[in-house]
């Protein structure tokens, strides 16, 4: 038996995934982390998971949920996500061997090259028909974000 001992960094551009899912299923949809970081690892290490989302309204509940159960952590962008994570993501290179992305947006393939040069394997996971062609040919792996990787959520229930 072979045993691939990697340390991954998943890094989420929530701003992507919610509208990629919303566009795919309905507006009352959200990525449900529990069983898709478990897809995206594989049985690897998990360095570090973090979201990062514009806005200042973000959901105390998923950012406790998000911790507790991945010690991740949420990152406000005060406009778009792209350049928060590409700085963390450039920080973090030298710390593990692979780094998922979860974000189909094509402003994202020059940090993929980056990276890569940088010996990182690079990983997308995005869903797929929103996501641009170069980013998908770009990176190393590409993980589809499909409908089991949602849940609807009842718009009262939501905490902010």
């Amino acid at each position: 038996m072979i045993k691939i001992d990697q340390c991954v960094a998943i890094l989420i551009d929530g701003n992507n995934i919610e509208r990629s899912l919303q566009s795919l299923m309905n507006k009352n949809v959200l990525a449900n982390f529990d069983t898709l970081v478990p897809r995206l690892l594989s049985d690897r290490a998990l360095n570090r998971l973090v979201y990062f989302r514009e806005g200042k309204e973000i959901s105390a509940k998923l950012a406790e949920r998000l911790h507790e159960n991945f010690h991740g952590s949420v990152i406000p962008c005060h406009k778009s996500a792209d350049i928060p994570l590409t700085i963390f993501a450039t920080q973090i290179a030298q710390k593990v061997d692979t780094i998922i992305i979860l974000s189909g947006d094509s402003d994202y393939v020059e940090l993929v090259r980056y990276l890569k040069s940088r010996g990182v394997r690079v990983e997308i996971a995005a869903v797929k028909k929103n996501a641009a062609a170069v980013l998908i040919d770009e990176a190393d792996h590409f993980t589809s974000i499909t409908e089991e990787d949602a849940f609807e959520y009842s718009p009262s229930l939501v905490v902010k």
